[in-house]
């Protein structure tokens, strides 16, 4: 007769551990999980953040508001254009200041194209990770269309470092609005090929449909965000409930899944792709000539053509960028907290600013973090190959758990 006490026991005595990362192909950074397995069977599972001693939220605290933005890209590297605007607003907040429409339209626009950037690759790394190795190819190459975008754009491709402290480093290239549109008809038909490759595939949906279960109650109590908390039934997303830059003047829904498994969470990553583009095209109709930047001339770095050849300008240019309490940026004493919705979910930024020109603490909510701590929890009683598929689904950025 069948008996759960004798299964465990029978299955202790055959407990072996196994070290999987950090120098693992489905690791994707420096993540490292110890398992107790019994066959191939997960017992407990253990994970660790890994180390890449970056020292993100000390850096904020010696560096200028303005040169903390190169860190920033750092911290999600598949997305670094919705790490700078997320921390570029939370210091325009904090001196109390609002970009022009034209900058709000721009950063809105090259933010969703970050974010199409970031999901279609993570849905192609998935699926090669469970085997299928043609559509990350497919999703790499719309990436890369992407990332022409980008280099035209910020000048790399990168670490864009884009924005300012009220505003941004450059306008728009010529053609981009005719590059974007096509870009984005081509995007959708990639998503196309993904649903139709995978939704009816017996053996990703072997791979995937009721594997690593987060149940509402769970991504709740854990603080998930993003599309891992939306796969799982919750309801939050940063620009429909704590709305920004141009997004309350977009026709877009919040795309939700009840299941809360790998499924799932791949399906609302295309389903939010799907929304994205449709946000680009009609931020594209909004764009209008007009300034990128505030007009406080002590504050906002003014454009290189004018620090070349206007005397006013490279005064101003180095009043802002040298350090003292003379010069620099000094937002008023006080302290903020400020939220976008980043690809992994909710990107935060705590400031406390005594009054100098860096921040007296700064604390980052990256989703990642959040997200990660769950797999202890959901990967117990899955077999081993399953952590490829539970791990490619969440879609962890090393830079994100990065304390």
């Amino acid at each position: 007769m069948y008996s759960y006490d004798t299964e465990v026991s029978e299955l202790a005595e055959n407990v072996v551990s196994v070290n999987v990362g950090p120098s693992h192909p489905a690791m994707h950074g420096t993540l490292r999980v110890k398992l107790q397995l019994a066959g191939e069977k997960v017992l407990a599972c253990e994970q660790e953040i890994g180390f890449l001693h970056t020292g993100f939220e000390k850096l904020g605290e010696h560096h200028s508001f303005n040169q903390f933005i190169t860190v920033t890209d750092r911290m999600n590297y598949l997305s670094p254009l919705n790490n700078n605007i997320g921390y570029a607003l939370a210091v325009e907040e904090l001196l109390g200041i609002e970009v022009p429409r034209r900058g709000q339209v721009i950063r809105t626009i090259l933010a969703e194209m970050s974010r199409i950037a970031d999901h279609i690759f993570c849905v192609g790394l998935m699926t090669m990770d469970l085997g299928a190795f043609s559509s990350v190819l497919w999703t790499m190459i719309e990436r890369e269309k992407l990332y022409d975008i980008f280099e035209a754009t910020t000048g790399t491709r990168l670490t864009t470092s884009y924005t300012r402290v009220g505003g941004l480093a450059f306008d728009l290239p010529e053609g981009f609005e005719a590059r974007t549109r096509q870009i984005m008809d081509t995007c959708e038909q990639t998503l196309g090929q993904l649903r139709d490759s995978f939704v009816n595939n017996k053996i990703f949906l072997d791979r995937t449909q009721g594997v690593g279960v987060i149940t509402k109650d769970q991504a709740l109590s854990f603080g998930l965000s993003g599309p891992v908390a939306r796969a799982s039934g919750v309801p939050l997303d940063q620009r429909a409930y704590r709305p920004y830059l141009v997004y309350p003047e977009l026709d877009f829904s919040v795309p939700l899944h009840e299941e809360g498994d790998c499924l799932a969470r791949y399906l609302i990553r295309i389903d939010e792709l799907e929304q994205s583009i449709a946000m680009v095209r009609q931020a594209l109709k909004l764009l209008e000539p007009g300034p990128i930047n505030h007009e406080s001339a002590k504050r906002i770095l003014p454009s290189k053509d004018l620090v070349y050849r206007d005397m006013e300008s490279l005064i101003h240019h180095f009043k802002v960028v040298m350090p003292g309490q003379d010069h620099g940026i000094h937002p008023p004493k006080a302290e903020l907290y400020s939220s976008t919705e980043a690809p992994n979910g909710e990107l935060g930024f705590f400031l406390v600013s005594d009054g100098s020109h860096s921040a007296y603490r700064m604390r980052v909510r990256s989703p990642s973090f959040y997200n990660y701590q769950l797999l202890s929890h959901i990967l117990p009683g899955h077999m081993v190959s399953d952590l490829v598929a539970i791990l490619g689904s969440m879609n962890v950025i090393a830079g994100e758990l990065d304390r």
